[in-house]
């Protein structure tokens, strides 16, 4: 594994410990040699993941819209930032540039982002390990309806085995840089 796409918002969410978690994940990233891709924004915990990588020596690899280039205010201190023209180019290169996906706390945008990349493994067969850190369960509610899916029938359950849910970056680092890939078929 040489890099690692985060997916998290352009927020910063309101209990500070967001922003914690975030920060020590991309300290984390960069002192292991990765390469972090992420949106290509300073704001939120965007910006905190980027800004923590680069003051631990890391590399950045950003991707952003031309429409948020703006709004999202690009990164300037980044190594590197593409911008793009549309969404669908950004997650295309998430998936190119990316060994791995790690999913933190976030809006509708890093929801899509996760279960876009999900859907590939299940349909393209991007076969790309997935880890969401759950700070403060955040993602229960989504974990909850991943098994719920399973239970359901709608979901496979082998294919559970492609996400790990941690409240710890190290471990979901190690995690993602361990992971085999084995291919399941979409339909029950």
């Amino acid at each position: 594994m040489k890099s690692v796409a985060v997916f998290c918002g352009s927020n910063p969410g309101k209990d500070p410990v967001y922003a914690e978690e975030t920060r020590a994940a991309g300290r984390l990233i960069a002192e292991r040699g990765l390469t972090l891709v992420y949106g290509g924004g300073h704001r939120g915990l965007m910006g905190a993941a980027a800004d923590a990588a680069l003051a631990a020596g890391g590399q950045v690899h950003g991707v952003i819209t031309e429409a948020l280039k703006s709004r999202e205010m690009m990164h300037a201190g980044i190594q590197v930032c593409e911008v793009v023209e549309t969404m669908a180019e950004r997650k295309h290169r998430f998936a190119e540039l990316a060994d791995a996906f790690l999913v933190l706390p976030g809006g509708i945008g890093t929801l899509e982002e996760v279960f876009d990349m999900w859907s590939r493994a299940q349909l393209q067969g991007l076969n790309k390990p997935i880890g969401i850190l759950n700070t403060k369960d955040f993602y229960l509610p989504q974990i909850q309806m991943i098994d719920r899916m399973i239970e359901e029938g709608f979901l496979p359950e082998a294919q559970r085995k492609w996400v790990a849910v941690s409240k710890d970056a190290g471990d979901l680092l190690d995690w993602l840089a361990n992971f085999q890939f084995s291919p399941v078929s979409k339909w029950l």
